[in-house]
């Protein structure tokens, strides 16, 4: 990047621990919860607890392929109130609020109409699909209300609100747990039971905020209607990021594959220290969705070398916390196998895979600031295509590390299996350092910073 002046005043750095602070609280709040409802219905028995584990994990793609809902909606509600239009910032966050619910509502009902074969394309047991279609079927009620939390939630970040969605998501996550407990075990209605206080506090949680919103918009004297123009508008503007994360989703599951190919201990493994990594990447997603709102805002407010500045501060927190988080990664990994299963070979290959995955961390952070700065920026369809290049780039690593398996594995044995984790993380690593190198390529130029409030 080049070298414009810069502004690290301490109100800039107050600044950005005030949207990133919260911003981390809510995202850190989800698993936690998630852990609770996983307790709470792992009583019932194996076959609910891997039924619910089926569910999810429809429900969560399901889900998050529409995370652009958050991520659009927060660049160009920022982009608006930036350059000084609040009432234009609500009125974007409307049509997104909108879209939302023209997406969820069709997804809903073919979730719903299609749980059963879903819960059976994962190849698990009949009694275990049994508990999933139950879960999926009656959790897809709940699809438009996560929808509209994404949109929302991405309103609110574009306004330079991240407590709100804090509260909402504390209160809803709690709520859930609250509900789940009573449900399944005090009412009796088992996997059922959990589904249905996913539901009512998904609403709850979509209620919540949509009142904000609501009251925004007639502060402003703005219709509640949908305007369909607009709202066609928001889902084409909202294409480019679904392809990237289309693309990112790729890459996640065909490591995954080549994880599975290598047998069971390093599958188990990689599970472990994929859910660590994704548990980082928690942690370091709350300064992308800070560089996100204060991106778009500055410029909005055609303010390039703030911009400029608030990125270069941003990154150089990214790169740090992802060094801390790397170094406290090192220093528990012998133990962390140990917290998840008693298997001596899963618990060598887990501190194994974890040290590549705390090295990997400062450039982790470097990759989610920057990613959340261009997403701010509104640099959607550059976003597609680089994630798209690098996914075809990774495509022959992780062939070559699955082909290699054999040779790799060593006849099976323990040192055989740290050495296949080692090396798909380090395939993993080279997938995160193509993809910084496009992202540093970019951002270091100015062809992204385009200012005023459309893009």
């Amino acid at each position: 990047m080049s070298a414009p002046p810069e502004d690290t005043s301490p109100s800039q750095h107050r600044e950005v621990l005030r949207l990133a602070l919260p911003a981390f609280l809510a995202l850190v709040a989800e698993p936690l919860f998630l852990l609770v409802d996983s307790a709470i219905v792992g009583r019932l028995g194996v076959e609910p607890l891997a039924g619910l584990g089926v569910a999810s994990a429809v429900l969560l793609t399901a889900a998050n392929v529409f995370v652009f809902l958050a991520y659009g909606t927060t660049s160009v509600v920022a982009r608006r109130l930036g350059a000084g239009s609040r009432e234009g910032a609500v009125s974007a966050g409307l049509d997104g609020t909108w879209l939302a619910v023209g997406l969820g509502v069709p997804t809903a009902l073919l979730v719903a109409l299609l749980a059963r074969d879903l819960s059976g394309a994962f190849g698990a047991s009949a009694a275990v699909v049994d508990e999933a279609t139950t879960y999926l079927a009656v959790s897809a009620v709940g699809l438009p209300a996560m929808l509209v939390v994404l949109a929302t939630t991405g309103v609110l970040r574009g306004l330079q609100d991240t407590r709100t969605p804090l509260v909402v998501a504390v209160g809803g996550f709690g709520a859930n747990a609250l509900l789940n407990l009573w449900f399944v075990h005090g009412l009796g209605w088992g996997i059922a039971g959990s589904a249905w206080g996913t539901v009512l506090a998904q609403w709850g949680m979509a209620l919540a905020l949509g009142s904000v919103l609501v009251r925004e918009a007639r502060r402003a004297r703005l219709p509640l209607r949908a305007h369909p123009g607009r709202v066609l508008a928001a889902a084409r503007g909202g294409v480019p990021l679904l392809v990237r994360t289309l693309a990112l989703r790729a890459v996640l599951l065909l490591t995954t594959w080549v994880g599975a190919g290598f047998g069971d201990v390093p599958l188990a493994a990689y599970q472990v220290t994929a859910t660590l990594w994704s548990f980082l990447v928690f942690a370091l997603d709350a300064l992308a969705i800070a560089a996100q709102a204060i991106t778009g805002r500055t410029l909005g407010a055609g303010d390039v070398a703030r911009t400029r500045a608030a990125t270069r501060l941003m990154v150089r927190w990214g790169v740090l916390g992802g060094v801390v988080l790397g170094v406290l990664v090192l220093a528990v990994r012998p133990w962390v196998g140990a917290w998840f299963t008693p298997d001596p070979a899963v618990q060598a290959a887990v501190a194994a895979g974890l040290t590549v995955v705390a090295l990997q961390q400062p450039l982790s952070g470097f990759v989610f600031v920057v990613d959340g700065v261009l997403i701010g920026a509104g640099d959607g369809r550059w976003l597609a295509v680089a994630m798209v290049a690098t996914l075809v780039a990774y495509v022959p690593v992780a062939l070559g590390v699955r082909a290699a398996a054999d040779w790799l594995l060593e006849g099976g044995s323990v040192l055989g299996q740290e050495h296949a984790l080692i090396w798909l993380w380090l395939a993993f690593t080279a997938f995160m350092a193509v993809r910084g190198t496009l992202l540093w390529l970019r951002v270091r130029t100015d062809r992204w910073m385009v200012t005023g409030a459309p893009r």
